[in-house]
């Protein structure tokens, strides 16, 4: 900690404040008074106590800052304008076309590691990073900035939870108690105890302070560390604080200042500002940097054919595989794990992997704080309890994270656990995620392949895995490339092909041979790569089959693989039948219910001879 002069620290939050209502003005939007109230905060924060490296923000071992409150994002960029990072002149593009200073923040930013503003997610991605940190043997702190109203968020206590117990002392939380909200005042205003209690339920030390009282901030926050509790700081604050027209006012909530107003709060502000430019910053550690290299290759795979496994025992196979030789490889879990078979991992490496229990929204904020630090995670439980965390993978995918996600029991074929276990909506969901690839695997085989692909490439990859066991059909040494598919039957005179993945693969060859029998050929695909679709391999198959194409999937008819067909061939005038689960399904055996909803391989021959 740099012994700064608590004048010269309340010179710079006033600066803040300055640059925070002059950007805002210059844009006509923005949320001038949510900077305000955590401007002394930010000073002391960011001049008085982080150790960061501030020409190099991605530097390994540097403390780590979430503006989970993403609003207030003016501040945030002020701050780091006035470590000298770039020009205090560029605040004046706030939220303008072409600017990286966006309305939130967004990892557009060197300084930013994931798009915040959707709010409560910063705690769970900022848990990420302290166990991220404590895997790789770093002494850097993570401080996640968080509003009073933010923390209604049910995903907060998630995270508050976790990092209770794994006791992460190099987590600090720092709530903005400001009083207002958007439309009103907060639940609880002012009253500072009902966050500490709560928190300190949570196994959290917690510590209230006067948010505006720098001596008692640089004071708090020289306690980070002091024993093996994640820290607490709840800093009572005013809305709109330094100016008092402004200060502790409802209805100022995201309204800018005009030309007029803004020129009344500078000249309060101005007299006693300062600039941060020069001011020295406490440096980091210098410790060795973790080993995030990919391996030239993994070990190779063992199955032979015929063999019947299921995928989802495949990708846990596989976890554990490639975990030898791939350091940056961690697992999540949600309380799932002998059921997605991510356990295999876990009993290897131990070391890598994390419990988040039944919490998915955290799991996969955790996961996301994991990939921005440099690791691979792979997060996994059944898919479709991915749907109420679908919000975490939206904005992983602003984020542009490195994320993996493995959803297991999907479809109806599951079987007698009935409609509220089946995945039936994640490919349409996984799909719409920008940036988003889609894998379904059929076999053993290409379940480890498409693993070791999502574990080479960067971004968000979702991995659909399925619990009844399937026969090997692969070779071992069968690549799988991301946009791929694979042609298994074709032969010259076909008269449909019909398109396929998991289950209903092994249905269309069930039916490629019923109708073989019969003198009726079909081409039969295995659409292993959803998105990006093997469009070539398809179109080309379709080409020879009049324009034909049948589409058969264990999932809803909306967003799922005929979706992906359809919407990628349309231009090509290919006409595209789709079969799909199309009503709300019921427990049952799972080759009842593939009948029931026309998906198996008899529905499949009914549609081939209809057309």
């Amino acid at each position: 900690m740099i012994d700064t002069d608590i004048e010269l620290l309340k010179g710079i939050a006033n600066q803040l404040r300055i640059h925070s209502i002059t950007a805002t003005t210059a844009a006509g939007s923005g949320h001038p008074t949510s900077c305000c109230s955590a401007a002394d905060v930010m000073s002391v924060l960011f001049f008085g106590h982080m150790r960061y490296d501030a020409k190099n923000p991605h530097y390994h071992n540097n403390d780590r800052f979430i503006l989970s409150k993403g609003h207030a994002a003016p501040l945030l960029y002020a701050a780091w304008a006035e470590t000298g990072l770039f020009p205090t002149s560029d605040l004046l593009k706030l939220r303008t076309f072409g600017s990286d200073l966006e309305g939130h923040p967004t990892p557009r930013l060197s300084f930013v590691d994931v798009a915040t503003g959707s709010l409560g997610q910063g705690l769970s991605v900022g848990a990420g990073m302290a166990l991220a940190a404590r895997f790789d043997k770093l002494d850097y702190n993570t401080y996640v900035m968080m509003g009073d109203g933010e923390i209604a968020e049910g995903s907060v206590w998630e995270a508050a939870s976790l990092a209770g117990i794994y006791k992460l002392n190099n987590l600090i939380a720092i709530v903005d108690a400001n009083r207002l909200g958007q439309s009103q005042a907060t639940a609880f205003g002012h009253d500072i105890g009902v966050y500490r209690k709560r928190f300190e339920a949570f196994g959290w030390r917690v510590e209230d302070i006067d948010g505006h009282d720098l001596e008692e901030i640089s004071e708090v926050l020289g306690g980070v560390g002091l024993n093996d509790q994640p820290l607490a700081i709840i800093a009572k604050t005013y809305k709109g604080a330094g100016v008092s027209f402004l200060q502790d006012k409802d209805g100022w909530h995201g309204k800018p200042l005009n030309k007029e107003e803004a020129a009344k709060a500078i000249a309060e502000l101005q007299p006693s500002s300062k600039s941060g430019i020069g001011v020295p910053i406490a440096a980091p550690n210098q410790l060795p940097a973790p080993n995030h290299a990919a391996p030239a290759s993994f070990p190779p795979l063992s199955y032979k054919t015929g063999d019947s496994v299921a995928t989802r025992e495949a990708y846990g196979n596989a976890l554990a595989r490639i975990g030898e030789l791939d350091q940056r490889i961690v697992a999540v879990d949600g309380d799932t794990k002998n059921s997605t078979y991510a356990d295999k991992f876990f009993k290897k490496f131990p070391e890598r992997s994390v419990e988040c229990y039944i919490a998915e929204q955290n799991m996969v904020g955790v996961a996301t704080g994991f990939g921005a630090r440099g690791k691979v995670p792979f997060a996994s439980t059944f898919a479709t309890f991915f749907s109420r965390t679908f919000d975490q993978i939206r904005v992983a995918g602003i984020s542009q994270a490195n994320l993996k996600l493995a959803g297991s029991h999907v479809g109806v074929s599951i079987g007698e656990d009935g409609p509220s276990q089946m995945g039936l909506e994640d490919m349409a969901m996984m799909r719409a995620i920008a940036g988003s690839m889609v894998l379904y695997p059929s076999d053993a085989v290409s379940a480890e392949k498409l693993v070791e692909q999502m574990a080479q490439t960067k971004g968000i990859c979702y991995l659909r895995t399925s619990r009844p066991k399937t026969p090997v059909i692969y070779n071992n040494d069968e690549a799988f490339p991301i946009g791929g598919a694979k042609v298994l039957r074709q032969n010259a005179g076909d008269k449909v092909t019909v398109i396929a993945a998991g289950v209903t693969l092994f249905e269309a060859l069930k039916a490629a041979d019923a109708l073989k029998n019969e003198g009726t050929g079909i081409t039969v695909i295995d659409a292993y790569s959803i998105k990006p679709l093997g469009k070539e391999v398809i179109l080309a198959a379709a080409k020879k089959t009049n324009n034909t194409v049948i589409t058969v999937e264990d999932h809803y008819a909306e967003g799922g693989l005929g979706d992906a067909v359809a919407g990628e061939l349309s231009v090509e005038g290919i006409k595209v039948h789709k079969l799909a689960v199309t009503a709300l399904p019921r427990s049952g055996k799972a080759e009842e219910l593939l009948a029931h909803f026309g998906i198996d391989a008899a529905a499949i021959v009914k549609k081939v001879k209809a057309l």
